[in-house]
């Protein structure tokens, strides 16, 4: 029905028909187009908007122990103390894994603890070597941390001081002792990769 004057009603504006992307809309002042968010096409979801320079975490490479989880004769003297006092290794560890914020002698305590009461130390070790993983972007290898630490924990020990030793880090020493040597112009010694095979 048309008003009383006579004039026909505006018309609406166009409509995309279906499977096809809707119409642009009309430019703005001085021929520039209106800045509006991309739209998604028909059904599909809408685009993810990253950061500038920030890759997704999905894309992030993770590396390779430097040594292998049974690899624990490369430091027989290692081995041995993990063998019969683990809490020895596990603060060693774990002060370097916190920066110093706690020391080995608390860590060991702790693990100690666990042992005598709970017998479930292997908990508290293994969020150290999930900690250290993300540190030095290593990959959950050869099984998940928690998995590997109740059934394998002497080895998994073993090879987290070994990846520290590796580093550049003197265990003995300590966090603090560490970053000292390095103040005073102690050269750390790189990380050498492992050798390429076929």
């Amino acid at each position: 029905m048309y008003p009383s004057n006579g004039q026909q009603p505006p018309l609406a504006p166009p409509q995309a028909t279906y499977g096809q992307p809707p119409m642009a809309p009309p430019l703005a002042a001085h021929g520039q187009p209106p800045m509006a968010p991309p739209l998604a096409a028909y059904g599909q979801p809408p685009m993810a908007q990253y950061a500038t320079g920030v890759p997704p975490q999905s894309m992030v490479s993770y590396g390779k122990w430097s040594t292998g989880l049974c690899d624990c004769t490369d430091d027989v003297a290692n081995c041995c103390i993990t063998c019969w006092c683990p809490c020895i290794t596990f603060g060693q560890i774990a002060e370097i894994a916190d920066r110093g914020t706690t020391s080995c002698g608390v860590h060991g305590a702790l693990y100690t603890v666990l042992a005598l009461l709970t017998g479930c130390q292997w908990i508290y070790s293994c969020m150290y070597r999930s900690k250290m993983r993300q540190q030095y972007m290593l990959a959950d290898e050869p099984c998940n941390d928690c998995i590997l630490h109740c059934c394998c924990e002497s080895c998994a020990l073993c090879q987290e001081y070994r990846e520290l030793k590796h580093r550049g880090f003197d265990m003995s020493l300590g966090w603090h002792g560490n970053m000292a040597r390095q103040n005073q112009g102690a050269a750390m010694p790189p990380f050498a990769p492992a050798e390429m095979k076929r």
